[in-house]
């Protein structure tokens, strides 16, 4: 027990300290970055409040580096020191070894996943927000695209497409706008222009409206009529809106499932959500493999030159693995497999094939 807890606090020192310099160094560079993108409409203050809030999204992606770069960090200093020897001298496996690293490991991916992933999704946001402030002004309009806007609501029964020339920061403000509302089996039932639209809470307002009814035998045009302002229920907010044009990185985990739920409800596709939803759910599995991976390569006594071979094939693995994930990550948001392949396959088989070669080097 009294070894377990020294090689816990062992590689816990280690991953704080490889995190705090990963810290360091991307604080530096992305404040460079942003004084040189808005050093004469920000204070340094604000400009270094900017590379903060951008700074848990860029190290949360290089989590599993930080991982794998810590594990590397201690069996090295562990063999250097030959304290693997005499644990083995004293009847220890290399797999009991690692189960005190594997527990650390599996702690920092829950915390990860249930306190820091949140964290990341509020400052994220705030970072979108301030960025855009001091690259374009809170109250600009923004034109979307050449098509303009597009937007879908709805419930069991009906559905609604939503298209705008141009809209606020957060879509909740649309301006030359279009609702055109369809039922299952009847196909369009009504088709609404106005000037503009607000969403409220549980309702868009329009001005200078006019409505077409559709779907019957009635002259559309005869039948029209003109609103000053009018209230259309709406089951969308503003979170709700933005998340669906953004990356859902931008959602805590916590809400995830509802968001996903809600947005099929409404007629989105919520692909994307589903497959990051079990990506983060995977990540403790993903980076127990980094783990595994660099523990395979250095637990061994460190033989002259061979240890920096064996390091850089440990990193190249790592790299290719993380490649890996990322182009599975991708065939699940086209829906080429399913989202839980997807997530949980590489980690799992990584897992799997570390486990094979440490039993080989440990048994031969």
């Amino acid at each position: 027990m009294i070894l377990h807890r020294y090689f816990a606090r062992r590689f816990a020192w280690t991953f704080a300290a490889t995190f705090g310099s990963f810290f360091i160094l991307m604080v530096l560079i992305d404040l460079v970055e942003q004084l040189r993108r808005f050093g004469g409409k920000a204070s340094f203050w604000e400009l270094l409040q900017l590379s903060l809030l951008n700074l848990p999204g860029g190290i949360y992606g290089i989590l599993p580096l930080i991982t794998a770069l810590a594990t590397l960090a201690m069996f090295l200093g562990l063999s250097r020191s030959s304290e693997l020897v005499v644990t083995r001298a004293a009847g220890r496996s290399a797999l009991r070894a690692l189960l005190s690293p594997l527990f650390v490991t599996l702690v920092i991916g829950a915390i990860t996943i249930g306190v820091f992933n949140p964290i990341v999704a509020a400052t994220s946001k705030e970072f979108e927000a301030r960025e855009t402030a001091l690259r374009s002004g809170e109250s600009s309009i923004l034109s979307i695209s050449e098509n303009g806007l597009w937007l879908r609501q709805g419930n069991e029964t009906t559905q609604t497409v939503i298209r705008a020339a141009a809209s606020n920061l957060d879509g909740t403000e649309l301006q030359n706008v279009s609702f055109i509302t369809f039922a299952p089996e009847s196909g369009p039932t009504r088709r609404i222009e106005a000037a503009s639209a607000t969403l409220l809470a549980g309702a868009w307002e329009l001005t200078d409206a006019k409505v077409w009814p559709l779907g019957d035998d009635r002259v559309a045009e005869q039948w029209a009529t003109i609103h000053e302002t009018l209230r259309i229920p709406s089951t969308l907010t503003a979170d709700e809106i933005r998340d669906s044009f953004g990356v859902p990185s931008s959602i805590p985990i916590w809400d995830l499932p509802t968001f996903i739920a809600r947005l099929e409800v409404a007629g989105f596709s919520a692909t994307r959500h589903q497959v990051w939803l079990q990506m983060e759910l995977a990540l403790p599995a993903f980076l127990l493999s980094m783990v595994l991976i660099g523990a395979g390569f250095t637990m061994r006594h460190q033989r002259g030159g061979k240890t920096g071979v064996m390091v850089l094939a440990a990193i190249l693995i790592c790299f290719a693995l993380f490649f890996l994930r990322n182009f599975a990550q991708i065939l699940g948001e086209n829906g080429q497999i399913p989202a839980v392949l997807a997530a949980w396959a590489p980690p799992i088989a990584a897992i799997a094939a570390s486990l094979g070669f440490l039993l080989h080097l440990e048994d031969g």
